[in-house]
Order: C-alpha cells, then structure tokens, then sequence
C-alpha cells in the first residue's frame, strides 16, 4: 500500500512539474488538479496512422488498408480494416470504404504516403478535404 501511495504522489508530482514548466499548470489546489488531468491524459492518447499491412502468400502481396496505433509493428494489431489494395492484378485493385477513411482522417489520423495516394485515386481524400470545409 505505501509503495502504491509513493508512486502516485511521484506521478503527481511529474505532472506538476511538467505543467509548470510548459505554463499549464496553475498555482492553486483545485486548478492543479484539473490540469494535473488534462496532462495525464494527454500523456497516454495514441497517435492512429492509417497504413498498409501485407497479407498473402510468398512473393503474392495483397495488402489492407488498417487504422492502427502507430507504435504497432506492421502486420501487427489493428482498430479497424479501412480498405484492400491488390497490386498484382492488372490494373491493380482497390477497394476502400470511403466513410471509414474519412471518419478516420477527420478524428486526426494519419496516413502515409502510399495509403494518401491510394486514398485520392478511390476519392476518399477528395470526400475528407469535402468534409474538413464543411466542418469549419
């Protein structure tokens, strides 16, 4: 229990000093609470890339288009499957759920570049640029 208490008052007190550092913190009890929150908070949100797993055989590469935190390794865990490319047909096949990449794209996720150049030839990017004017 006491090494429990010392640790959260450490965390505590991190965060103070964070937050005093950078200005967000203020001086009084109630207000340090709240932004004590808000730090903490802020230290944990996940950064969501959107980018391309690969799936299939052997020198047969299929790939899906995935929301997925981006400290995972590639062809690891995913929030959610966005779309599909297979670059071996001819012409080569995509397949993207435009609403789940605009959701995505407007909640702050980024994606690379490969995913970004798929996106606007299947009109997804088009279709988020739409929504990100109508929002302001």
């Amino acid at each position: 229990m006491m090494r429990r208490a010392r640790y959260q008052r450490e965390r505590e007190l991190l965060c103070i000093v964070v937050g005093l550092c950078l200005g967000w913190v203020a001086r009084d009890c109630e207000t340090a609470s709240i932004a004590r929150f808000s730090v903490t908070r802020s230290l944990y949100q996940m950064s969501v890339k959107l980018r391309l797993t690969r799936v299939g055989k052997t020198k047969q590469p299929q790939y899906r288009i995935v929301a997925t935190d981006s400290r995972s390794p590639r062809d690891g865990r995913f929030i959610e499957i966005v779309g599909q490319y297979n670059p071996r047909a001819e012409p080569s096949v995509i397949t993207v759920d435009n609403a789940k990449a605009v959701k995505w794209l407007m909640e702050g996720a980024q994606p690379s570049d490969r995913v970004r150049k798929l996106l606007e030839i299947s009109g997804a990017w088009s279709d988020f640029g739409a929504a990100r004017a109508a929002a302001k």
